[in-house]
């Protein structure tokens, strides 16, 4: 008899364990006091049971909402045996934010009258404040940009203020039409717009830069993206395109465009003509180079040569003093031999004069010898003899004096073709004096050109390797225009 009861009464023993294990469960009394609390509850809020039962529900609500007319109502309307259920705002221990999905349930005795209130509740606190992000990140969006919705055959179900003001329409003109309301009659009809929606209709994202037309056909130009939104089962059930008016960027990418077809137009004429310049200019540094160093291996040459002609000049030099000194030397020795030649000629003058008193002494004695007769016979031989050689001494003593005259004459011959031969001398020494000097000093600027036309021809050389390097530099710079042209023509789409 008793059997269906006790099976029943098991049976709600279980669910209620089942409840526990799963729920924060929360008992009140039908003021509100609090009676007993499972552990998923202390858990939620953070309590311990002894630090709330015998407390007020109060406790995890806020001061404001405590004192209000609402939540007396609510307390009301459960101690009259009113469920309650719904996503509450409650507060923790330490006054930590939490949120609960709950439902408050009043338990009736037999007579059918409130006793206490069980409420059941999930910690939904994570959610929320994901769902919250979710929220304030969709209505920034719809803040921010321009948006609309769509259903999956493309008919519009609703669009903010930024998008409206974007093409020109009011609301009421657009909710209810088709997408192609925003698209040219040739694109409408093209099989890549039906493409387009079946991709969407498959759930698959799109996102571009879009021609698209406003009220009265008005070209505007949007960068978007279509966003297939998903249902609980992962289906697509709807397309939310949020959107950003780009008319005025695409209207100044075309002008851009334009003024970089004349600008580079211009600059690729001035790169070309630089190109020409720098090639004609590195031809000319090269011919030049190429004179400049013949120039300074013609001037190396010289320089060796009049180094020979200075070297020559200085023995010459050399040469020229030596036979200077020779020629004052043999100058010396012939005044010497000429004065000699005067001395000689003073002693055959005495010979000359002791001849004749020979002679004299001679004839006295031959006259003294033929006074004396016989006796004087011999005196008188001695006496010729005497008297022949006086003679023979007068002679050569004239011949040594006619040689002498004929020696002095010679010697002041001499004298005089050696005061000439010195003063020619003296004067070639002058000049070989001054050349040497002049071809020492030719010598020295024919070096110090050399060594110039050497650092003309390195430097001539390094302005051809510039030149050619302003011309590699220009062909870069070519390149690296045609480069950013290109970037640019594809930064203007």
């Amino acid at each position: 008899m008793f059997g269906p009861f006790i099976k029943a009464a098991s049976e709600a023993d279980a669910k209620l364990a089942a409840l526990d294990r799963s729920q924060a469960i929360i008992e009140f009394d039908v003021s509100g006091t609090i009676l007993t609390a499972n552990r998923n509850f202390l858990d939620a809020v953070g309590y311990t049971l002894p630090e709330i039962q015998g407390r007020h529900h109060s406790l995890f609500v806020e001061p404001s909402y405590k004192d209000s007319g609402d939540y007396a109502e609510f307390w009301a309307s459960l101690a009259r045996g009113q469920h309650q259920s719904a996503q509450y705002r409650r507060l923790g221990k330490g006054d930590r934010e939490i949120w609960i999905e709950a439902s408050y349930n009043p338990i009736l005795d037999r007579a059918g009258r409130p006793y206490k209130v069980v409420k059941v509740a999930t910690d939904i606190t994570r959610q929320k404040r994901e769902d919250a992000d979710r929220a304030g990140q969709i209505a920034a969006l719809w803040k921010a940009q321009a948006v609309i919705a769509f259903d999956l055959d493309g008919t519009v179900l609703d669009a903010n203020d930024i998008f409206l003001a974007a093409v020109g329409y009011a609301r009421s003109e657009i909710v209810g039409r088709h997408h192609s309301l925003f698209v040219d009659p040739a694109q409408q009809a093209s099989p890549d717009y039906a493409a387009f929606w079946e991709r969407l209709r498959r759930g698959e994202f799109q996102a571009g830069q879009f021609r698209r037309l406003g009220k009265g056909g008005r070209e505007i130009w949007i960068e978007a993206t279509y966003n297939p939104i998903l249902d609980a089962s992962g289906r697509p059930y709807k397309v939310v395109k949020f959107a950003t008016d780009i008319t005025a960027q695409v209207a100044l990418l075309a002008n851009l465009e334009r003024l970089i077809e004349q600008n580079f137009g211009e600059i690729d004429g001035a790169i070309l003509r630089s190109t020409d310049e720098a090639g004609r200019a590195a031809r000319a540094a090269g011919g030049t180079a190429g004179n400049v160093q013949t120039m300074a291996a013609a001037s190396e040459e010289l320089a060796a040569s009049v180094a020979e002609i200075s070297e020559s000049m200085s023995k010459a030099r050399a040469v020229t003093d030596q036979a200077n000194g020779q020629v004052r030397t043999a100058g010396a020795h012939t005044q010497h031999l000429s004065r000699a030649a005067d001395a000689m000629g003073s002693i055959v003058g005495l010979i000359q004069t002791i001849a004749g008193q020979i002679n004299l002494l001679a004839l006295n004695a031959t006259i003294e010898a033929a006074r004396a007769g016989e006796a004087g016979r011999g005196f008188a031989v001695v006496a010729s003899e005497v008297k022949q050689l006086a003679n023979q001494a007068s002679r050569a003593t004239e011949q040594i004096s006619s040689e002498i005259t004929g020696l002095q004459a010679v010697s002041q011959e001499v004298v005089g073709a050696l005061d000439a031969i010195q003063g020619s001398v003296g004067t070639m020494l002058q000049y070989v004096t001054s050349t040497a000097a002049a071809v020492e000093e030719q010598s020295a600027v024919t070096r110090d050109m050399s060594v110039s036309m050497q650092e003309a021809a390195g430097a001539v050389a390094a302005i051809a390797e510039n030149v050619q390097a302003i011309s590699r530099a220009v062909t870069d710079v070519s390149d690296a225009v045609t480069a950013t042209k290109q970037a640019a023509r594809i930064l203007a789409r």
